[in-house]
């Protein structure tokens, strides 16, 4: 029984040696995953596997040792989770002693150690002790970049577990790292090894006196300069490197000392990559630097940034030296200054300032810009700053527009007036008193009134822009500024079209003023606007001139564009609805173009609105009312209908109060939306006016029902789409209820009837809505659809409704409407309907094959191109066959659909290069110019596939395009250019 016992136990450990033995004498590297294996599953131990390894780490011969470690190494790779503590001591004591071994075990005790740093089991003081016999036994830099990579790794690991008993060291451990760094050079490495100076400095490892040391061995390397290899499989680019040195360097102000000589160093040379990384390494530096860092270099600082700003011939450079002295200047003003202490960032400003001052003085004005950039940029970076050089430019800025009488020179001073002005935004004062602006109020204010009236449109939106900026000063423009300020923007409002740049800047800007200062703007510019709307009526009445109509039309803009703050909205928008009541009673005469005028502004306002909810309400419940009283008057049978009834049933004014009554519905909170909705529905379902007003009609409002007459009626429907359609998703609407309902509508009207169109269009509708939002019964719908392609009379039109179903949509059944659009609803079409598309056009008679090419047309020339390209073979064949289809919007698409792929999947499109020819040149003599032009294109496409494949239809496809050439239609013959050059070229040198 002992015996055999034995026998069986020794069976294993047989197998075990077999494996050691084909791994280390046969160089098989299969059985290392195989011992590794076996141990992760408990069939041996690591101590089993060194004992089978005995001889073998004690042979003599190098290679055999390092072959023998290597096995060891991968095994605990993949098992070093299941080692004990006892073991871990042991296996890093015989490790650590064969760092002492041949040049060619290194690698494998290396790899032995990393596997063991990687340990949770390791016990304190072996982690310090395999970093020391590292540092002291191998010569990092003489290794491979493999093995130098599995050192870093080592540091790694222990840094990340170990960092207390590392810290123990002290700068013994700093010095063993830059002992191992010296020299790098693989880029692979260098990312690995800046991200252990960098924690070596950011987590407080003691750096002793060997500061300096660390900065040489990491600075050596800046400026980057490294170009990737072609096809690079590590995917290392020049900026992860630059990225990695740059937050080493920029990490500690103990660096100051010596990279700020560095920087300044390469900033003067004439290397444009140097001097981009350079002042974007200080532009970092400066988040931790203090004035204590920069004292000694701020004027050789100052001076290459101010070269670099005034003579630079690349704007990158000159916006990094900007963004550079911003930096710098907010270091200065952060630092908390001793009672003795010398101030830097006024001496500092004071430098910029005594060099820049007197450019802006320049009668050339030759670097007025450069100097204004370089002084903005500075006082942008505190609150201090802006008024030290606010104080001193604005006098300056101020004397020049006077002294210059050319509008361009004015416009150059003005526009930097208002980049300091704007600089003013950034910062809050709580004495209103100590704002620098206040003591040049009235300067400011009439230079900005003289640039408004100058003859000069671009000085004149200089000049509207600069009066935006004042206005949001919090209490800086007085009350009379303010009146003469909203006159101004009236006067600037009612521009001729020439100066529509500056009527459009005005209006912006009244509104954004106007949500400042409502009560001015109500009280001297809605006033101005009233009686101009009044006049502009009175005009139209007795037959509208082209020049009142033009200001008529400019009224209505400025009356929306105002209407920025809830107080303004309750004026200006009765004066629109107002008007429209005008039109009604047949007051003046009613035009098409000026109903969607007041719509477009209506429109706008609503928009504007949208930001407040007060306004919001009052908008929806004071317009949308109004609205559809008009509409439903209109749509009354009358003998002597109203002046506005035509007009308001004309598909273009009903559009633009569509537009009106969606965007006042979409931010309407839920509770407020329900409410809308007990009057709105009711209305267009049983007829209830009672919420409209002037609510007496002659007739019963009934859009549903098909009577004489009802055709007006019918046509405000599309108003109710618009309301409901654009309601928020958590309004209680019974979904169910209603599918049920559509669906029964559906199958009882796509029967024999005179209702099978509207029952069509209901299918389709409310398929696509399930489609987007991925509802279970869009699949029974989509299939129902799929049916009716074989139906005589609805089949083209249920071709076409695939385009519908995948195409996005603008006026409903969109996100901003709160539709639930899913992202992916196209994919998941596609894979739920094409299998069936395809099963069906192969079983379909042929007077009905078109309809289903049509409609898998549709589907893939809508779906993006990396779900379509696998599935491609089995799809082109369908695709070439849709070709040949007498459809010319089946042809269109198709030639959609292969253009790109003609490019995108070259390969598979040579396999029937072929049969493409032949179809594209046959489609570039079609009757339809859309089809000829795509026909030209794909040819065109064609040239991209492999050349051996083209060549030998290229006489034919010259001699074929030779026609279109001549084609009737200008675009045919461009396109027909086009590809016959590229086929001529094809297979040319160079080509």
């Amino acid at each position: 029984m002992a015996a055999a016992a034995a026998v069986e136990a020794a069976a294993p450990m047989g197998a075990l040696w077999g494996l050691v033995h084909d791994f280390v004498v046969g160089q098989q590297e299969g059985p290392a995953d195989q011992v590794a294996a076996d141990v992760k599953s408990g069939n041996y131990t690591v101590l089993q596997v060194v004992e089978a390894l005995g001889s073998s780490l004690e042979n003599p011969e190098p290679r055999t040792r390092a072959r023998a470690i290597q096995l060891l190494s991968q095994v605990l790779l993949h098992c070093h989770t299941l080692l004990l503590e006892k073991e871990v001591v042991h296996l890093i004591l015989f490790y650590e002693n064969r760092l002492k071994d041949h040049h060619l075990v290194i690698p494998s005790v290396l790899q032995g150690l990393k596997a063991l740093s990687l340990c949770v089991a390791l016990p304190p003081g072996l982690a310090v002790s395999v970093l020391k016999a590292i540092f002291q036994e191998v010569h990092v830099q003489s290794l491979p970049q493999v093995d130098r990579h599995t050192v870093y790794n080592i540091i790694t690991n222990f840094m990340r577990t170990r960092e207390e008993e590392l810290k123990s060291l002290g700068a013994d451990f700093t010095f063993g790292f830059i002992q191992v760094m010296d020299g790098e050079k693989d880029p692979r490495n260098l990312l690995v090894a800046f991200r252990i100076v960098h924690d070596l400095i950011s987590r407080d490892y003691s750096l002793g006196p060997f500061v300096e040391e660390l900065f040489e061995v990491t600075s050596c390397y800046f400026p980057i300069d490294f170009t990737p290899p072609p096809n690079d499989p590590h995917g290392i680019q020049r900026e992860d490197l630059i990225l990695s040195l740059r937050a080493v360097l920029a990490s500690t102000p103990r660096f100051a000392e010596f990279l700020l000589p560095l920087l300044i160093e390469k900033v003067d040379s004439e290397v444009l990559s140097a001097k981009l990384d350079s002042l974007q390494t200080l532009n970092a530096c400066c988040a931790v630097y203090g004035q204590k860092e920069l004292k000694d270099f701020l004027p050789s600082l100052w001076a290459s940034i101010r070269r670099e700003v005034f003579q630079t011939a690349s704007e990158r450079v000159e916006a990094e030296g900007l963004a550079a002295l911003h930096s710098l200047t907010a270091c200065l003003s952060r630092s908390v200054l001793r009672a003795d202490a010398e101030d830097l960032l006024d001496s500092f400003l004071s430098n910029i300032l005594q060099d820049c001052r007197h450019h802006l003085c320049e009668p050339d004005m030759k670097l007025v810009w450069p100097s204004a950039k370089l002084l903005q940029a500075a006082a942008g970076a505190s609150a201090r700053a802006c008024d030290s050089v606010t104080s001193n430019v604005l006098p300056l800025l101020l004397e020049q527009f006077h002294k210059h009488s050319q509008s361009s020179q004015r416009r150059t001073i003005l526009e930097m007036l208002l980049g300091f002005l704007k600089l003013q935004q950034k910062w809050s004062y709580e004495d209103k008193d100590q704002r620098p602006l206040n003591g040049f109020k009235d300067q400011l204010c009439s230079l900005v009134f003289m640039a408004l009236t100058d003859p000069s449109t671009q000085l004149q939106l200089v000049g509207i822009r600069t009066l935006t900026v004042l206005g949001a000063q919090p209490d800086l423009l007085s009350y009379e500024d303010l009146e003469l300020a909203v006159g101004h923007l009236y006067r600037l409002s009612f521009l001729k079209e020439d100066s529509q740049s500056c009527r459009v800047a005005a209006l912006e800007a009244s509104g954004t003023l106007a949500a400042l200062y409502p009560v001015a703007f109500s009280s001297h510019l809605v006033p101005k606007l009233a009686e101009e709307l009044r006049v502009g009526e009175s005009n139209l009445t007795n037959g509208d001139e082209p020049t009142q109509c033009s200001r008529h039309l400019c009224c209505l803009q400025a009356l929306s564009a105002v209407s920025t703050h809830p107080s303004i909205v309750k004026e200006t928008l009765p004066l629109l609805l107002q008007h429209l009541w005008q039109v009604n009673r047949g007051n003046m005469v009613a035009q098409s173009s000026d109903v969607i005028a007041v719509c477009q502004s209506l429109r706008q306002m609503a928009e504007k609105c949208q930001q407040d909810p007060e306004s919001c309400w009052y908008f929806h419940q004071t317009a949308i009312p109004c609205l559809l009283a008009l509409a439903v008057q209109a749509s009354m049978p009358e003998k002597e209908p109203s002046v506005l009834r035509k007009v308001l049933l004309e598909d273009e004014v009903l559009a633009a109060m569509v537009s009106v009554i969606g965007t006042a519905t979409t931010h309407l909170s839920p509770e407020l939306a329900a409410q809308s909705v007990t009057h709105i529905v009711p209305l267009f379902l049983d007829g209830n006016v009672s919420f409209l007003p002037e609510n007496s009609f002659p007739s019963r409002f009934q859009p549903f029902q098909v009577t004489d007459g009802s055709s007006g009626q019918r046509r405000l429907i599309a108003l109710l789409m618009a309301f409901v359609c654009s309601l928020p998703r958590n309004v209680r609407q019974q979904l169910d209820e209603f599918l049920q309902l559509a669906v029964d509508k559906v199958e009882a009207g796509l029967g024999s009837g005179p209702c099978r169109s509207q029952a069509f269009t209901l299918l389709l509708w409310v398929t696509k809505a399930l489609v987007l939002r991925y509802h279970p019964l869009s699949s029974c719908l989509t299939a129902r659809l799929m049916g009716l392609l074989s139906d005589p009379e609805l089949g083209p039109a249920a071709a076409d409704g695939f385009s519908l179903l995948m195409s996005d949509c603008t006026d409903v059944l969109t996100r901003a409407g709160h539709a639930e659009v899913r992202i992916m609803f196209r994919q998941r079409f596609f894979t739920d309907n094409v299998p069936a598309l395809v099963q069906g056009f192969h079983a379909a008679p042929q007077d009905v094959k078109p309809n289903y090419l049509k409609g898998l047309s549709h589907v893939l020339n809508r779906l993006p191109k990396p779900v379509l390209l696998p599935e491609l073979p089995t799809l082109l064949s369908l695709l070439l066959e849709a070709l040949s289809c007498p459809d010319c919007v089946v042809q269109l698409s198709t030639l959609s659909c292969l253009q790109p792929l003609l490019l995108e999947a070259p390969q598979v499109m040579s396999l029937h290069v072929d049969t493409l020819v032949t179809k594209f040149l046959n489609l570039s003599s079609s009757p339809s110019m859309a089809v000829r032009i795509a026909a030209l294109q794909c040819m065109h496409a064609l040239t991209r596939l492999p050349t051996p494949v083209l060549l030998p239809y290229k006489p034919q496809v010259i001699r074929a395009l030779a026609k279109p050439l001549d084609d009737k239609k200008r675009l045919v013959r461009k396109e027909a250019v086009s590809a016959r050059g590229e086929w001529f070229l094809l297979g040319s040198p160079g080509s």
